[in-house]
């Protein structure tokens, strides 16, 4: 198999060209700046000036609480509780793939 180029479209990865990959196949992903593409603000589109500074507060300012109910917030905890769980059950699987 060899390693081809594609592009991150309306949530699908769409290959450049065609493929010869048998199904199932397990993919190593991610973005490759150096082609133009990047994540986030760049320092150039970041602006410190008084005004822009004022801007941001005035927005961040407007954003609602986020109001979570007793109901919700004991579904978290429990399923951080499962998560936990599951990470201690599985950590040694973690471990042993570093000595293969």
């Amino acid at each position: 198999m060899s390693a081809i180029r594609a592009t991150w479209t309306n949530g699908q990865i769409i290959p450049d060209c065609p493929v010869d990959w048998p199904e199932g196949a397990r993919l190593l992903v991610e973005p490759d700046l150096t082609a133009g593409g990047s994540i986030g603000v760049s320092e150039e589109e970041c602006s410190n000036t008084p005004e822009a500074i004022a801007d941001w507060l005035r927005w961040s300012n407007s954003l609602e609480p986020l109001i979570i109910t007793p109901e919700e917030e004991a579904d978290a905890e429990a399923w951080m509780r499962k998560v936990n769980e599951y990470d201690i059950a599985n950590m040694d699987k973690g471990i042993e793939d570093l000595f293969r």
